[in-house]
């Protein structure tokens, strides 16, 4: 297998996995959390989000993007620009801005505001206000990342069906 292929295939694995993480988190811990107490909800992300924050998760996130940036430029041809290059530049678009750049922008900043919360300090009236402040936005951001994240795998994965000069 020749390192285009390698890389191309690395790329759609970390951004399948992406795409998997995410919807899987709008589709099962969502509904989960939504009926738990406000204290139990808050406990639970913050936690969450501090766990989540490891090397496996970091190496797909940002390796998805590194990938699919390495994975274009291989593809592209001078004066040439076949359906590969095509798939993988809109993959890379999608997840550099739609998955990357509205978690940087949205996501992160509401838990940076959740991470400095006292949760052990809060009453139940200031714990009621944080989650109506943090958990539709936020899981309205993972909504629209997860649908970019798996709008990104399908075009990596045309793009690895699509053999170069196609």
């Amino acid at each position: 297998m020749e390192r285009q292929n390698i890389l191309l295939s690395l790329a759609t694995i970390c951004t399948g996995l992406m795409a998997g993480l995410f919807f899987s988190w709008s589709c099962s811990v969502v509904p989960g959390l939504a009926k738990v107490t406000d204290s139990n909800y808050l406990a639970a992300m913050q936690s969450i989000n501090r766990e989540i924050q490891n090397a496996y998760f970091f190496s797909c996130f940002f390796g998805a993007l590194v990938l699919l940036v390495i994975s274009t430029f291989m593809a592209w041809q001078p004066g040439h620009h076949d359906f590969r290059f095509w798939c993988l530049l809109a993959a890379t678009l999608i997840y550099a801005f739609g998955v990357m750049g509205l978690t940087i922008a949205g996501n992160v900043p509401l838990n940076d505001l959740l991470e400095n919360f006292d949760l052990k300090n809060a009453s139940p009236e200031s714990m009621a206000a944080m989650r109506l402040k943090f958990e539709s936005p936020w899981n309205n951001f993972n909504l629209i990342r997860a649908i970019g994240a798996v709008v990104s795998f399908v075009l990596a994965l045309l793009s690895c069906l699509g053999a170069p000069g196609r």
